[in-house]
């Protein structure tokens, strides 16, 4: 009977031990970013420097004394997040909808799954890819790239920028153009040794080589209205196993969304501190009326991208089969993430304006209703941007800036056609009779709008001079 009793607490201990060992496991949390693809912040670099990934991971039910190993992995290309991924190094991946095609084609070429969990940021027209050239060329617009060499990173995201371009000037990809591979980091040099003619290039280099002053931009991705984003991705098996830990990633994704949205100075310059990205570029996206929206809903053109980014992959011959995206983009988790964190998916997912602008106008002090003509100006020692309600405004306001001795470090403009924001230095102008002052990118935009509606066209020091010699 003693022997009985024994075996029976022996037993018993045993499998208390065993519950022990199961309670303690060790689940990783694997995410891989790309730190300097700017756009991504919310599902990486902000994420993890206000360590919110912790604030979320469960922690009751079957995630009851779990530990979490939780690892961040760099990286300069989503291809690069993709060769971890099939390794087994990494669990979650953000990037762009082409280098995300390839991934989950990778997958299943692998035997396995991926799949694509929510937007980061992006444009339904195409904003955040361009088209640079170096500074000193006299190239104003791409219709004068026939017959000129142009860089690209292959397979990515700008890869189908370019040539969705050059199929709406009526070329030929590979006769009218030469298209050679290049990464930025090449193209950079390659720009400011002359070495090619243009350069195509994703977030966030087609505004920081103009930014750094050896390339000027000729071509911005809205222009060929073609739906572009940045994303997030995880192993199925993996999402599978642990949902819950999906949903808290993408929890800990929507209050850097919050986060940012609120503070968007001081988060350019964490992202600046932490990638040498310069915080005035990083404001042209994250800040209000950006380049881009921060947007974490499945809208139909992003999933239409997923489908062109396909195709045109396998036009290049970078895949040679397709991909079921109905299972490849799944909502489930955000819709549930954004249920968890008390904010409403359907709402998010009508709503297709730019990050709004709540201010007044610095100069005059009135509230800023009209948008088309907004200009901003970031005075160094600031830590906000000044906001104007009008070019004019912003130019005024930047000689008192100066004459009390104070530095700008950057001026906004709003552009009149597309509403993307530009930097001013950069921009082409048109001073209307009345004396109001209309921001383009490009020249031939300029002078088609004081063709229709009258006015000079003016490069930035020709504007100021001209608004100041008014007054």
């Amino acid at each position: 009977m003693r022997l009985k009793t024994l075996l029976s607490a022996l037993l018993l201990t045993a499998s208390s031990l065993a519950t022990a060992a199961s309670a303690a496991e060790t689940i990783r949390v694997a995410v891989g970013t790309q730190d300097t693809t700017i756009n991504t912040a919310t599902g990486g670099l902000i994420i993890r420097e206000q360590k919110l990934l912790e604030k979320y991971l469960p922690k009751d039910g079957k995630y009851k004394d779990v530990t979490y190993d939780i690892q961040w992995r760099n990286f300069t290309t989503g291809a690069a997040i993709t060769n971890d991924q099939i390794a087994g190094k990494v669990d979650f991946g953000v990037m762009a909808d082409f280098p995300g095609s390839l991934n989950g084609v990778a997958h299943e070429k692998a035997g396995r799954k991926s799949i694509f969990v929510t937007v980061l940021q992006g444009s339904v027209k195409g904003s955040g890819n361009g088209i640079v050239v170096p500074s000193s060329s006299p190239v104003q617009s791409l219709s004068e790239l026939k017959g000129k060499t142009i860089s690209v990173p292959f397979a990515s995201t700008s890869h189908g920028l370019l040539l969705r371009a050059i199929k709406a000037q009526g070329w030929d990809a590979d006769t009218d153009v030469k298209i050679i591979a290049q990464t930025p980091e090449v193209a950079g040099s390659a720009l400011q040794s002359n070495q090619i003619d243009a350069h195509a290039d994703f977030v966030p280099f087609a505004e920081l080589f103009p930014w750094r002053g050896f390339a000027r931009k000729i071509y911005d991705g809205s222009q060929a209205n073609g739906p572009t984003f940045h994303g997030a991705l995880v192993d199925a098996a993996y999402a599978e196993k642990y949902p819950e830990i999906v949903v808290a990633y993408l929890q800990a994704a929507l209050e850097a969304d919050r986060l940012i949205a609120e503070e968007p100075e001081k988060f350019s310059e964490l992202i600046a501190k932490t990638t040498g990205v310069e915080a005035e570029v990083n404001y042209l996206f994250h800040g209000p009326l950006g380049l881009q929206t921060r947007d974490l809903t499945w809208k139909p053109e992003y999933r239409q991208a997923v489908g062109t980014s396909i195709e045109t992959l396998k036009l290049l011959k970078k895949a040679d089969q397709g991909i079921d995206i109905d299972s490849f983009v799944q909502d489930r988790f955000i819709k549930e993430a954004f249920k968890a964190s008390g904010r409403d998916y359907e709402a998010g997912l009508k709503a297709y304006d730019q990050l709004p602008l709540k201010a007044k106008d610095a100069l005059s002090g009135e509230e800023i209703k009209d948008f088309k003509r907004v200009a901003q100006i970031w005075v160094k020692d600031e830590p906000l941007v000044r906001h104007y309600a009008s070019g004019e405004n912003a130019l005024k306001a930047l000689k008192a800036i100066e004459a009390e001795g104070k530095t700008v470090r950057v001026v906004y403009a709003q552009d009149r056609n597309s509403g993307i924001k530009l930097l001013g230095a950069q921009a082409w102008f048109v001073r209307s009779d009345a004396g109001e002052v209309s921001a383009f990118l490009l020249k031939e935009q300029a002078e088609a709008w004081a063709k229709a509606n009258g006015g000079k066209v003016l490069d930035f020091p020709a504007a100021r001079a001209a608004v100041l010699a008014s007054n």
